[in-house]
């Protein structure tokens, strides 16, 4: 009797187990659901970054801390997440500087973090492009700035004077952004440097990578301006973005005209800029140009930007957002906005690099030794 029942006993036991598992998968997924985790990684040094502090932002209206930890020996974090129908961003803090991740519920991230140090080798410039336009009795400019970071071993720079810049002594700024390698844009301030006038100092850290400045300021208009650039890192390039009803001029033959196959605008360029004092140019006539939404929609494909749904890099458009180097004390939107410095300089940036390989190439053609004719033959003979 008791060896005719064992098989029942086996069946159901089989029966059951399919059950078991999708209650244990459901209870799985529905806990990681309630959950991020990750890990940070010190690059500097190669190994995992143990006790950095990490908090759970909760984005959406306002940002609002939902957690906090910190990481273990292996650089593991786990943190609660209150709300999952919400997009939350991690936040690691190492050695003050903060590196941002957006994350969902459930999701777990890889994050990289580097030193610090005030001065860090491998530092220089990328693009510049001065956008102006004219508003009345004012020129507005667009002073947006990339500086590349390519540190080796890979290290942020900090300090009260992590960037320097050079405006107009007539210079009214009206706003400043920044946005780091994350991409995450935020207002910061500047200081002005004492007895030189548009000369500022800028503390926000230079992150492995790329980081992104704009200056918006304006300038007193009485139909033309000069300006009289000048450079704390030697730049690729350097581009000047007018409307196409005002003129350009400049004593420098290096500035030449970028095609952009927009009639609404026009682009000067000049590569290579040293560090120090830089070419001159002066700007004439009046014109608004077109927003950057209107010139993403006008120009040809290939220098479509890379997000060009977002608005302009104008003062009606430009968000009130937090530190993110500092605790959260303030309300920020972290959407599309926060990106705006991206969208606006990649509005260019396809243009501006096709013509730095262009550049490149053609200086390197010209570097080859020359090969003789008839030693050209002969290795086409023996190919």
């Amino acid at each position: 009797m008791i060896n005719s029942r064992l098989p029942g006993k086996r069946s159901c036991v089989r029966k059951m187990l399919p059950v078991v598992a999708l209650l244990v998968l459901f209870s799985t997924g529905a806990t990681g659901a309630n959950h991020v985790t990750g890990s940070v990684r010190n690059q500097s040094r190669g190994e995992p970054a143990a006790g950095d502090e990490v908090i759970l932002i909760r984005l959406g209206d306002g940002m609002s801390e939902e957690a906090r930890a910190r990481t273990d020996a292996q650089g593991a974090f786990t943190l609660n997440v209150q709300r999952p129908d919400k997009p939350h961003l991690v936040r690691v803090f190492h050695q003050g500087v903060s590196y941002d991740q957006q994350v969902s519920a459930g999701q777990a991230r890889s994050i990289e973090v580097f030193d610090t140090a005030t001065q860090v080798q491998g530092i220089t410039g990328g693009i510049e492009i001065l956008r102006t336009g004219t508003n009345g009795d004012l020129l507005h400019v667009s002073d947006l700035v990339e500086i590349t970071n390519v540190s080796s071993p890979p290290l942020t720079q900090v300090g009260e004077h992590t960037f320097e810049v050079y405006l107009p002594a007539s210079a009214k700024i009206d706003s400043v952004m920044a946005a780091g390698p994350e991409d995450m844009g935020m207002m910061i301030s500047v200081t002005p440097v004492p007895g030189q006038p548009g000369h500022c100092a800028v503390n926000f850290p230079l992150r492995p990578g790329a980081t992104k400045f704009a200056f918006n300021y304006d300038l007193p208009y009485h139909g033309h301006v000069a300006f009289q650039t000048k450079h704390a890192y030697p730049f690729e390039q350097l581009a000047v973005m007018i409307p196409l009803a005002m003129k350009f001029s400049s004593p420098s033959p290096a500035f030449q005209i970028l095609a952009t196959g927009n009639s609404r605008y026009q682009v000067h360029v000049v590569n290579q800029v040293k560090a120090g004092e830089g070419p001159e140019f002066e700007v004439s006539g009046s014109g608004a140009l077109p927003p950057p939404g209107h010139q993403a929609k006008t120009q040809s494909p290939s220098l479509l930007p890379l997000h060009p749904a977002q608005p302009a890099l104008a003062r009606t458009a430009l968000p009130a957002l937090a530190r993110i180097d500092s605790p959260l004390k303030q309300p920020a939107r972290p959407t599309s906005q926060s990106l705006v410095l991206v969208g606006v300089t990649s509005v260019l940036l396809a243009a501006c690099t096709l013509l730095i390989w262009r550049g490149r190439k053609a200086r390197s053609l010209s570097a080859e030794p020359t090969v003789a004719p008839r030693a050209r033959q002969r290795q086409r003979s023996a190919a």
